[in-house]
């Protein structure tokens, strides 16, 4: 069984004359168009509790998504209630940026309470994982709401016995950065019941390395390219 594609942030296009942006309807209308199994985006809320789709604090070096009315932003950024109807046949990474440090850090989860509220709204928990970096926004949400899928992810010099250990029993998915993955994690995962998504993968070559050491999704900016390596497109 080949690993999912996963389009990390949908596929956003540089070229001259021509610009889709990343995180937005159309980076993940044309995802969809290239034939992924899967879409990454980021979340962030607005002053006004709003969730949007958005990976930095900042929008454009200007104010903080969490100090600006939803109302004021701009057209291009989308909430995640277009991005859950715009992606509605298709499965979707969530990932909650909430980490400890950040000016926007929101110690309470609330975030995450929201995700969850959100994604059963739109009855959407079997084609939904919710991920994070911060391991207590996603226990939250295990804590609310435990048939919404969790994920953790990892980077760094992280200790892949250590990782999996904490991991396991506690979220559904383990999401290594591409680094950290070996044959040896990934069989520690299989053996602890987690599923393995890798990012972000851009090497067609390593593409292909994973894929044969079984991981269950690749998360990749080069969409076209791991379609072709892994299916032939």
């Amino acid at each position: 069984m080949s690993a999912r594609v996963i389009a990390h942030r949908g596929a956003p296009y540089r070229r001259v004359g021509s610009h889709i942006r990343e995180n937005t309807l159309e980076a993940f209308e044309r995802a969809l168009e290239l034939g992924v199994e899967g879409i990454e985006l980021d979340v962030r809320r607005t002053a006004d509790d709003v969730l949007v789709v958005h990976h930095d604090v900042h929008v454009e070096n200007g104010p903080m998504v969490r100090e600006i009315h939803s109302d004021d932003l701009p057209e291009w950024l989308p909430t995640l209630a277009e991005a859950l109807e715009v992606c509605a046949d298709t499965w979707l990474n969530i990932e909650v940026k909430n980490l400890p440090g950040d000016p926007d850090y929101d110690e309470t989860f609330g975030i995450s309470l929201a995700v969850a509220a959100l994604v059963r709204a739109f009855d959407a928990a079997d084609r939904v994982l919710v991920s994070s970096f911060d391991f207590n926004s996603v226990q939250r949400i295990r804590e609310h709401d435990p048939d919404i899928p969790i994920g953790w992810i990892v980077w760094g010099q992280a200790n892949p016995a250590q990782m999996v250990h904490r991991a396991a029993g506690s979220v559904d998915a383990l999401h290594p950065s591409e680094m950290l993955i070996d044959r040896p994690l990934v069989e520690m995962c299989r053996d602890a019941g987690l599923a393995v998504h890798a990012w972000t993968v851009n090497d067609p070559d390593r593409v292909l390395e994973l894929h044969r050491m079984r991981v269950d999704g690749i998360v990749t900016d080069e969409v076209a390219m791991a379609l072709n390596v892994l299916y032939g497109r």
